[in-house]
């Protein structure tokens, strides 16, 4: 070798272990392609910020109706992992050899509430839906959001349903119900608990619904065909489980399984 290219040489190896020591320690960061229902929008936004800060893989959320993700996924849709508003979907999908066999588990428990924003509207008991003192009522979809049903069981179960029909506002999803809500189109409407506490408070006025007037919201989770095999899906999976996590989840209103 012609001693004028050693130092050259010298100086590529210290400049490659230098490269080397700035990678970024996350060396198998992968990244996360998740289907969330609405309801959960705000707490799975501080989730995904965590889990990203803890190790490194990127995750990139959609949020919309469990229904429709079924349909997007069913048709070819890139989805990894689903955090669905139901039990049913992600069951349904399994049944349709559409997610990984026995990875299903529960997530959450959700609260469903009738709200509106204006204070004083909505009294503590729900009999504002009795008096009826209000031109318009937003729910979600019930054949594609969970909430929106369990609205519906709600009014049924009261047996206000049928003097109600006439000012029920169908949105596309939960979030557009509460968008309805916040907007003044709707004097109140069923949503999430977790949609309308803020801080560990309610804007407006609420009734929080009696879990004994709907079936139980049990939001399920499911790895994806997709992400079968994934480190990543499955570190995300298991993150949702884990303590950090679950304190997110329960600070805006869930119950945990």
């Amino acid at each position: 070798m012609p001693v004028s290219l050693r130092p050259f040489r010298l100086l590529c190896f210290l400049l490659a272990g230098l490269c080397a020591l700035a990678l970024p320690t996350h060396a198998h960061a992968d990244e996360v392609l998740v289907a969330v229902a609405a309801n959960f929008t705000a707490p799975m936004q501080k989730i995904a910020a965590a889990f990203e800060k803890d190790t490194g893989h990127k995750v990139v959320t959609s949020f919309g109706s469990s229904g429709k993700f079924y349909a997007q996924i069913k048709n070819g849709a890139p989805f990894e992992l689903l955090l669905a508003a139901d039990e049913e979907t992600p069951a349904k999908l399994l049944a349709d050899n559409a997610a990984i066999a026995g990875s299903a588990f529960c997530y959450a428990v959700g609260k469903l509430v009738l709200w509106s924003s204006q204070p004083g509207l909505v009294d503590g008991q729900g009999e504002v839906l009795k008096r009826g003192n209000f031109s318009y009522i937003a729910l979600a979809n019930p054949k594609l959001a969970p909430y929106g049903s369990a609205g519906l069981q709600v009014m049924q179960a009261l047996g206000v349903y049928e003097q109600l029909q006439p000012k029920v506002v169908t949105a596309e999803n939960i979030a557009q119900a509460q968008q309805f809500v916040s907007s003044g189109n709707a004097q109140l409407g069923f949503v999430a608990l977790s949609q309308v506490l803020k801080n560990g408070k309610i804007e407006g006025s609420v009734w929080r619904v009696p879990a004994n007037l709907h079936r139980p919201i049990r939001q399920d989770a499911v790895i994806l065909n997709r992400g079968k095999g994934k480190p990543a899906v499955l570190a995300l999976a298991q993150y949702l489980k884990s303590a950090p996590a679950t304190a997110i989840i329960q600070s805006f209103g869930y119950e945990l399984p």
